[in-house]
């Protein structure tokens, strides 16, 4: 029986370190509903992410846990908000019509013109709520821990 050549061997295993290497990389993460997008995180806490994403004219912004898990997104355009079928608590956004009724829970995300916030609960889901047209930072986190 004749034994593989050193040269082979390298090469041999050469392949399988690269077809290796292929498996184990995690899928690409490119946008919306990713758990980690390319996008810049732009959460005002340290216990969540927030991406913000911008197409024809519509914001989008979607609320990840700190490990990665999408819990919900909105989309913003022309004053109204609309909370998408994207994360695990997707069906839980509450959208606050007016500054009058404060937002609760953790403050996540402010800019000029949404404000959204998110509060555990003790089964695992979360309360995320987005308050529209968010003129005065002060009035938009009022309420907020």
């Amino acid at each position: 029986m004749r034994l593989p050549t050193p040269a082979l061997l390298a090469a041999a295993t050469a392949s399988l370190v690269v077809a290796g290497a292929a498996f184990a990389a995690p899928p690409a993460t490119t946008g919306l509903g990713s758990p980690w997008p390319n996008a810049a995180d732009v959460s005002t806490s340290p216990q969540y992410h927030v991406y913000r994403f911008e197409r024809g004219g519509v914001r989008y912004v979607q609320v990840n846990d700190a490990a990665g898990n999408v819990r919900g997104a909105v989309g913003y355009v022309d004053g109204q908000v609309l909370d998408l079928p994207i994360g695990i608590d997707a069906s839980r956004w509450t959208v606050v019509a007016d500054s009058a009724t404060p937002l609760s829970g953790v403050p996540v995300y402010q800019d000029n013109t949404i404000s959204i916030s998110i509060s555990p609960r003790p089964d695992g889901t979360a309360r995320l709520m987005v308050m529209g047209e968010c003129k005065d930072p002060v009035e938009c986190n009022k309420g907020s821990p």
